[in-house]
């Protein structure tokens, strides 16, 4: 019997048109490569969905199995399971080679085939598991390993012209689906049904601007009264009440890339207490995108945001930072955790930084004015200032309904 083959290359097909262009992924490339050379590496092994969507423009489905891509000063390779058959190699930018499951760790000597043994190896520390760490360490037998994940995180955080583009596309569809969420807002309709008009609006506009994309993970959640606590509470069966207070929350994704639109909202009428609470988060929304100017540092905005929330007797009311970066992420994968509007975080803010601003306040049940209050909007960082590049308008003028 012939001997079954640990990998294989499955190129089957021709090339599909990548979110990116060729060059847009060489240049992400030699700006690793970059990153390699100064601090020590010879062989990159990345496995998270975030790394390999940004440098190859593949983004993986695990279930269970591992993938990589591994970059040396030569090649990029992704390594993928047999079940994906050729779509991995006709969705990435560079090689790819698949490995089989006839035998336990095929997966490890494909990586091996590319990096050779021996090498100084650059792993994503917040990723690899101690299982896949061992595994590394007794199928390449490293030299070193040097933990790249931060260095190449700053890498993302500042987005190229053509990234810009694609996260404003977005942005724009996030707005589509805030107005087909806001025509279904109706006494007695469920939060399912109202968030899949908001989905479906989305998925089908972002077919008609991109035709060669592939089409997974947008998603609404729309909550209302006791359900708009949190921010990322689960849609439910809920119907909607006069008076509930609502939170809008649009979500799509265009070939790995997040945006999203979040907006307080009421239906029919909005009680003087609620409406006090949400002109103040409105306000402190506000004064928070005039604070995202070049040079501040996310620790600064924070404070200043904080200092007007207490002011107001309000910040114990702040449940979560004031912002985060965009880019190749979702909700559950890629945050760039460098470049959010926390207390912690000391970055400065640069051009070609995308950050948000979203405030929210929750007052608990039983209390006036009970409920979560959001506001969020997409701000582009220029040499000059910032760029809003949401759309869909916040506050009581526009978002009481009915």
């Amino acid at each position: 019997m012939t001997a079954r083959p640990e990998m294989y290359r499955f190129h089957n097909g021709e090339k599909a048109k990548l979110p990116f262009s060729q060059t847009e992924y060489k240049s992400r490339l030699a700006g690793l490569r970059a990153i390699m050379a100064q601090i020590g590496v010879e062989a990159a092994v990345f496995t998270s969905m975030q790394s390999i969507a940004y440098y190859s423009g593949f983004l993986y489905c695990a279930f269970g199995r591992p993938y990589a891509l591994v970059v040396t000063a030569s090649e990029d390779v992704t390594i993928s399971a047999g079940i994906d058959a050729g779509q991995p190699w006709r969705r990435c930018h560079g090689d790819n080679i698949t490995y089989t499951d006839w035998q336990r760790d095929n997966f490890w000597r494909a990586i091996l085939s590319v990096t050779g043994p021996g090498k100084a190896i650059g792993y994503e520390g917040d990723h690899l598991s101690l299982a896949l760490s061992d595994k590394l360490e007794a199928f390449l037998s490293p030299s070193a390993k040097i933990d790249i994940a931060q260095a190449v995180m700053r890498q993302r955080m500042f987005k190229s012209a053509a990234e810009i583009d694609l996260i404003r596309a977005g942005a724009r569809v996030a707005d589509i689906g805030g107005y087909a969420i806001r025509d279904a807002v109706a006494e007695g309709a469920r939060e399912i049904d109202i968030a899949m008009q908001g989905r479906d609006a989305m998925e089908t506009a972002i077919a008609e601007a991109f035709p060669d994309a592939e089409y997974r993970d947008t998603w609404v959640w729309f909550q209302s009264g006791l359900n708009t606590d949190g921010a990322h509470n689960p849609v439910t069966s809920r119907r909607l009440q006069h008076g509930d207070i609502l939170s809008l929350n649009t979500f799509p994704m265009i070939s790995g890339y997040y945006t999203a639109l979040e907006r307080t909202m009421f239906v029919g009428e909005v009680d003087t207490a609620s409406l006090a609470i949400w002109q103040a988060n409105v306000a402190a929304h506000e004064y928070g995108m005039a604070l995202l100017q070049p040079g501040a540092s996310c620790a600064e905005v924070t404070e200043k945001i904080n200092h007007f929330f207490a002011e107001r007797d309000l910040l114990q009311y702040r449940t979560f930072g004031y912002g985060h970066s965009f880019g190749v992420l979702s909700h559950y994968y890629g945050r760039e955790a460098g470049l959010e509007l926390r207390e912690d975080i000391d970055t400065v803010l640069r051009p070609g930084m995308v950050i948000s601003m979203e405030p929210m306040l929750t007052i608990g049940q039983g209390h006036a004015g009970a409920g979560g209050y959001r506001e969020h909007d997409i701000l582009v960082i220029t040499e000059t200032g910032n760029e809003n590049i949401t759309g869909y308008p916040y506050g009581p003028e526009f978002n009481v309904i009915g």
